[in-house]
């Protein structure tokens, strides 16, 4: 037990260099010496507190307390040693006060011209200047300690914050230090300044840019800037003076752009509440510094690689600012160095950008989904970006450039522009023109000349902003279309480039460069995706009565140019046509060229024949088709406006065949499916249609359909086989369901069709849409033509033409209501101020008697209307009236169309196309060709008396509007089919009639051949001339007067007093 014991008094201890065994005594004795030790230092601690509490009492804690003493100081050497002892056992939290009096009295003292009161002073006494040195590097280390904790936005930090910027400001120069000025001191003023840099260097390599990053970041970086003028200006000062003393050296600057210039905003700031700070960059030109240094590829990978996105970014909008803000007139630094930088940083930036958003993205409000995180200040840096296409800074980099260029060459391409000189500008034009055409080539500028590159590098600057900054497009856009007819300027120098804007030119640089990497492509994707927003806001009295600047006739050339280069372009297999969907060339032209073609359908502006591709054959086009060309099929897709209407509804009508023959539908298909029978009683027939068709395949519903009427007595009809009882079903179906009384469809001021906003009413609506959609989608694969004249605005939507990007609501609006359209155009132009309107963005629609209002946008009725969104609202009205009111109706009768009627078929044509399509062509009836296709029964032949007597008045005695009349008397519809009469579907017929239609049991050997030999049976003086629409059939009496049968079949065709079924 004693051994135990003894060992239970003896414990570790750790001395010396290791560890050794210790006794209690031992023990004991180590722990009251380490107490001892820690006693000690407390009592010291608060020794040395109490006398520099004695020597700073607490009455130096103001400005104004100091400001007192300035007249007593204390000798500079107590003060030194007073704080080297205060920093012997310096605590950040107990002594934060004392440091604070300590500061404000040794910044102070540097207004004194006393050595021995200065507390430079102490540099100059031989024995301590090493020592003080490193005291003042430590005091203002200890400033940026605090900085770095204090918090702006609280009242109490900010004074401490202005306490230590002031310090550091004081003894990083000496432009305050009162010693400086004393005579005696001159020579010493060279090492002063010197010092002042040693001390900077010292704080450099401590994080002095980084404690400056910091504070501007939760200074400014806020929703209520906490920095005023003497703060900001202050740390402005402080992070200039190490670049400029080291005479901007490379690493400081690369510091400077890194640390400092990232700071989202900082130029903004800067010019609202510091300007002067904004003068001292400018003296020393610091904004061409920047940019000569990041001009180096290697520097600025580097200083991207560093920075995260959202950094460089706000480091590039603060350069774009200080671009923005510079004055001089004609500054080199811009192009090419600062347009090479502007296009890489945005390169960069770009890949950063993702398609679409995953649990790695986030969302950045300038770049939409990035890889990278953060967005802090990415609010300001949008508007800071918005400078480089506003203002003058666009001017100076695109609009000059232009001007110059354009003032200092001979007359564009463009023969249309020359009406804007003068009558002797003209004349002489002329006569050069004439005297010297052998040498027309030499007025135009050549791709690939510095001028050109010059332009070319500026719009790819451009372009890389507008695929790069994602969420800002349109902004980006507008700004170019709106300044200063940049955008005609642009136009004006393309059309400089050669005979048709420089075709052959383009199409020579697309041969040796068909990834489209060259640089003058840019100028050509920059103006069309320019171009394309710039059509697309242009109202009709824009671009057709003011036109201005762009004139018609530019339109013209435009769209010339852009057809015949894609049309060349992909036939010469230039374009690939396995990428050209992502080919950006590609893509910006044949935008532009949708945009222009669809205002020209809509409202025209062209010659006749203007978008046909000329030297185009068109069998052997189809032949390139069948072989399965990549040329052929491309044009067809994209451009299908070059074919002529007929041929492209000669392959319409090959497509419908070919996909009958293949679903062995045609009459020659061995598995030909059993043709669908159908019951209609008379007083229902859209009900009964739709209960048996409705729930029909497509598949069905493209093959035989045979119908079976039932008369209103419940009994079955009879027909004559002709196959026409399904046309009849169909056009019943059709005129019922689209008459207005209805309510499922309306009728425009122009009886255009539109599906009706409180279709909603009727039962199962959507799917009597879809019906619908289905019939009119049989009419058309049948090539049965209606007469449904629809508004072009439903049709767009029925093509897809709304889904594009590019499609402008407002231009529209005309097919639906040209009062409205007439309002929306007065506020876009209305040069006063538009909220005295007192609008929001509210609709109000009329349902029924009661007034329902819709919001434009959440939150729609609290946004008043102002110039600002004015356009956002005209589109927004525009959006709600012609698809957000209609849009379950109109996507249940497309789902119901396209069943029937494939989508890409329909590309092939416009909008006024499709209504072609539907109701036949816009042609004057010819006469010629019907009599070629008719067919004769009853004992009539084409050389029959009645039957010359028919064709001769309706060729002589009908006017226009008659034979429309007698064709819809006929056929139920007033236009002839798209590819003449040998297409209607059943062929038109006459055939001899000598009794009653209730009579008529149709044609016997007896009554051919009396028709035949014009014997008459009974005296057809009373009888009118009737017609079968279903069959296309004229049923016409033999009269014996010419007169007679013109004049009752003016009266007949005139009170369409046509016979259904026979």
């Amino acid at each position: 037990m004693g051994g135990e014991g003894q060992r239970r008094e003896e414990t570790w201890a750790r001395g010396g260099g290791g560890g050794s065994l210790l006794s209690r005594d031992e023990a004991a004795t180590l722990i009251q010496s380490r107490v001892r030790g820690w006693l000690a230092r407390v009592r010291l601690a608060l020794t040395l507190r109490d006398q520099f509490d004695i020597k700073f009492p607490s009455t130096l804690d103001t400005d104004e307390d100091i400001a007192q003493l300035t007249t007593n100081l204390l000798p500079a050497l107590d003060v030194y040693h007073s704080a080297r002892r205060l920093f012997l056992i310096f605590n950040s939290e107990k002594d934060k006060i004392r440091f604070e009096r300590l500061c404000r009295y040794i910044v102070a003292s540097l207004q004194s011209e006393s050595v021995k009161l200065s507390y430079v002073g102490v540099f100059l006494t031989k024995e301590h200047s090493i020592a003080w040195i490193s005291h003042i590097k430590d005091v203002l280390f200890k400033c940026c300690q605090f900085l770095e904790v204090l918090k702006p936005e609280s009242p109490a930090d900010m004074q401490i914050i202005l306490l230590h910027l002031h310090t550091l400001v004081a003894f990083t120069a000496t432009n305050t230090w009162a010693i400086t000025k004393l005579k005696h001191l001159e020579k010493l003023r060279i090492g002063m300044v010197q010092l002042c840099a040693n001390i900077m260097g010292a704080l450099f390599h401590k994080g002095y840019y980084l404690v400056l990053k910091s504070l501007l970041l939760r200074g400014l970086c806020r929703e209520r800037v906490a920095l005023k003028n003497v703060s900001l200006t202050a740390i402005i000062t402080l992070s200039l003076r190490p670049l400029i003393s080291s005479q901007f050296s490379e690493k400081l600057l690369t510091m400077y752009i890194l640390q400092i210039l990232s700071v989202p905003g900082l130029i903004h700031y800067m010019e609202i509440i510091t300007p002067e700070c904004l003068a001292v960059f400018k003296s020393h030109m610091l904004f061409d510094k920047c940019i000569e240094f990041l001009s180096a590829d290697q520097n600025l990978r580097m200083v991207f690689n560093t920075l995260e996105g959202n950094q460089a970014l706000c480091l590039l909008a603060n350069l774009v600012q200080l671009a923005s803000i510079d004055d001089r007139a004609n500054c080199e630094i811009y192009f090419p160095s600062f347009v090479v930088v502007v296009t890489r940083f945005l390169e960069s930036c770009q890949q950063l950008v993702i398609n679409k958003q995953s649990h790695l993205s986030s969302w950045h409000p300038v770049l939409g989904w990035i890889s990278q995180g953060g967005g802090i200040g990415a609010a300001q840096a949008r508007k800071q970006l918005a400078k480089l296409w506003s203002g003058h800074l666009l001017r100076r980099l695109l609009a000059n450039p232009l001007i110059r260029m354009l003032d200092s060459s001979p007359a564009p391409s463009n023969p249309n522009t020359s009406s804007t000189g003068t009558s002797t500008n003209f004349i002489r034009r002329a006569i050069e023109a004439r005297t010297n055409r052998s040498n027309a080539s030499k007025n135009f500028r050549k791709l690939g000349s510095p001028e050109c590159t010059n332009i070319a590098l500026i719009c790819s600057m451009y372009q890389t902003a507008l695929s790069t900054l994602t969420q800002l497009k349109l902004d980006i856009l507008t700004g170019l279309c709106n300044q200063d007819t940049i955008l005609y300027y642009l136009w004006m120098f393309i059309c400089s480039l050669g005979p048709n804007c420089g075709l052959k030119s383009f199409l020579d640089l697309l041969a040796i460069n068909t990834k489209t990497t060259a640089p003058e492509f840019q100028i050509l994707i920059l103006f069309s995706d320019c171009m394309t927003h710039y059509v697309t806001i242009l109202d009709d009295m824009e671009m057709y009565e003011q036109q201005h600047p762009f004139k018609l006739s530019d339109f013209v050339s435009m769209s010339n140019f852009l057809n015949l280069f894609l049309y060349k372009g992909v036939l010469s297999n230039l374009f690939d046509a396995k990428s050209v969907n992502g080919n950006g060339l590609f893509g910006s032209l044949h935008a532009l060229l949708q945009v222009l073609y669809r205002r020209d359908c809509r409202r025209s502006y062209t010659p006749p024949g203007h978008w046909l591709a000329r030297d185009i054959r068109f069998s052997v086009f189809m032949a390139d088709l069948d072989r399965g060309k990549k040329g052929p099929h491309l044009l067809i897709q994209k451009m299908p406006h070059i074919v002529p209407h007929t041929e492209r509804v000669q392959l319409f009508r090959r497509n419908v065949a070919n996909e009958k023959a293949v679903l062995g539908l045609t009459e020659q298909a061995c598995a030909s499916p059993r043709p669908t029978l159908i019951t209609i009683h008379r007083r229902r027939v859209v009900e009964d249609g739709y209960r048996q068709l409705a729930a029909l395949p497509p598949h069905s519903l493209k093959g035989v359909i045979r119908v079976r009427f039932i008369n209103e007595q419940g009994l079955d009809e009879a027909g004559i086989d002709q196959d026409g009882v399904f046309k009849e079903f169909l056009e019943e179906t059709i005129k019922l369901v689209f008459n207005p009384s209805l309510d499922l469809f309306r009728a425009t001021s122009e009886s255009r069709l539109y599906p009706s906003p409180t279709a909603a009413l009727h039962d199962s609506h959507l799917q009597l849409f879809e019906f619908v959609g289905r019939m009119l989608g049989k009419a058309v694969y049948e090539g049965i033509v209606v007469d449904v004249p629809f508004a072009s605005f439903f049709l767009s939507q029925v093509l897809g033409q709304t889904q594009q990007a590019l499609y402008s609501w407002i231009d529209e609006l005309p097919s639906l209501d040209t009062e409205l359209y007439r309002s929306l155009t007065f506020i876009k132009h209305h040069q006063g101020d538009v909220s005295t309107l007192e609008l929001s963005f509210t609709v109000d629609e009329d349902r029924l008697g009661n007034i329902v209002t819709h919001e434009l946008v959440p939150g729609g009725k609290a946004i008043p209307l102002t110039n600002e969104n004015k356009i956002n609202y005209i589109h927004l009205m525009a959006h709600f009236r012609m698809h957000t009111q209609i849009k379950e109706q109109t996507n249940a009768f497309i789902k119901g169309f396209r069943s029937i009627i494939n989508p890409d078929w329909l590309s092939l044509f416009s909008t006024p196309e499709v209504q072609r399509l539907i109701s036949g062509d816009t042609a004057p009836l010819d006469l010629r060709d019907l009599r070629r296709h008719t067919q004769y029964y009853g004992g009539f032949h084409d050389s029959h008396r009645v039957v010359a007597w028919l064709w001769d008045i309706l060729h002589k005695d009908f006017s226009e509007e008659e034979r429309s009349m007698f064709l819809k008397f006929v056929t139920s519809c007033s236009k002839p089919p798209l590819l003449g009469f040998a297409h209607l579907e059943p062929p038109f017929s006459i055939r001899c009639v000598e009794v009653g239609d209730d009579e008529d049991t149709g044609d016997t050997i007896g009554s051919v051949i009396r028709g035949f030999f014009t014997i008459r049976k009974k005296d057809p003086l009373n009888r009118l001339p009737t017609s079968s629409t279903c069959f296309n059939l004229l049923k016409l009496p033999n009269y014996q007067k010419r007169s007679t049968l013109r004049d009752k079949l003016r009266y007949a065709v005139n009170s369409n007093t046509g016979f259904e079924l026979s």
